[in-house]
């Protein structure tokens, strides 16, 4: 487990939890190595502590400290790991993936599965990472980076086969449609910043939120993967939410059309053009009426003109489900 915060500690408790069901699946696990700023790279290929995992100390051995093993990169954590699965859930680096994308590159090179929560390596480098894991016979897989665990990614790739995708739209930001939902019941944009925050939605530092960069992510992830376009960030137009007023914001609903911060993509003769921003949005529109924590993406398709799929009030445990289906569908 590389980043040790409140995903991969949750899926931590998840993987006890669900543990009958892995095994009734012909799957048994270990946890082998797990890094953190904190932590630093520790690795003990019999097993850590899963008691000492969930809590704030550092991990030991389940045998005896004496055989833990510290390493001072990712290659050589990996190899003294002996890990054969890597779930990668540090924090995103919306300008270049690093360093989640060389951790997955080390993960492939090494022989492990390669499973992310991040969505830089889908954005900068997809294709490399996807032939790489083939190459390796391992599989690249990133099903929690949109949506939390909702199955979008896996949706297209084993349940719609030659679908031809045109297009899509969604709420993808759960942070700017908190402050918007707060907004528009009488709250300052600073109040509705801080209750986003309160609820553990929002960073201290939500910038990367209010201002459009995580819903813009996305759409270059789903545009990347879903669309077979690989689309820089330069390339997708990005307003985030900071510029609206509380008046604003309710003058809109009450006259049915509410503010949302919207992401989509559609396909033209010149390739994909992508953006991101606020719009006032119909209330006979699938996406005017998810609020608060909610996301939704309604995907355009010639078989199918209108595919939505919503997600009500995620939680953490719905990233970490994100990640335990992909490890299933890795070693399976």
């Amino acid at each position: 487990m590389l980043g040790f915060g409140n995903v991969n500690r949750t899926l931590v408790g998840l993987l006890a939890d669900r543990d009958s069901e892995l095994r009734a699946r012909g799957i048994s696990w270990r946890i082998t190595g797990v890094a953190s700023r904190r932590l630093g790279w520790v690795a003990h290929p019999g097993g850590l502590d899963l008691a000492l995992l969930s809590g704030n100390t550092a991990p030991v051995p389940a045998s005896f400290p004496g055989s833990l093993r510290r390493s001072t990169n990712v290659s050589d954590w990996l190899r003294a790991a002996e890990a054969d699965v890597l779930f990668e859930a540090t924090s995103l680096n919306a300008h270049d993936g690093r360093p989640a994308v060389d951790h997955m590159r080390a993960a492939l090179n090494h022989g492990a599965h390669a499973i992310t929560a991040n969505k830089g390596p889908i954005v900068y480098a997809y294709q490399e990472l996807r032939d790489l894991a083939a190459a390796r016979g391992k599989h690249f897989l990133f099903e929690s980076t949109v949506m939390d665990g909702v199955p979008i990614f896996s949706l297209f790739r084993e349940n719609l086969p030659a679908i031809r995708l045109h297009g899509f739209r969604g709420i993808l930001n759960s942070t700017s449609n908190v402050i918007l939902s707060g907004m528009e019941h009488g709250l300052t944009f600073d109040a509705a910043l801080k209750t986003a925050q309160q609820m553990g939605v929002a960073e201290t530092d939500a910038s990367h939120d209010v201002e459009g960069w995580d819903a813009a992510v996305k759409v270059a992830a789903l545009v990347t993967v879903l669309m077979g376009e690989p689309i820089p960030l330069s390339q997708i137009h990005r307003e985030g939410i900071g510029a609206l007023t509380g008046e604003q914001v309710r003058a809109a609903r009450a006259a049915g059309t509410p503010y949302k911060l919207v992401g989509r993509a559609q396909r033209t003769g010149k390739g994909v053009e992508a953006r991101v921003a606020p719009e006032r949005l119909p209330m006979s529109d699938p996406l005017a009426s998810v609020a608060g924590t909610s996301s939704i993406v309604y995907f355009e398709t010639d078989i199918f003109p209108g595919l939505c799929i919503t997600e009500e009030h995620p939680g953490l445990y719905a990233t970490a489900y994100g990640l335990l289906a992909d490890f299933i569908r890795a070693v399976s």
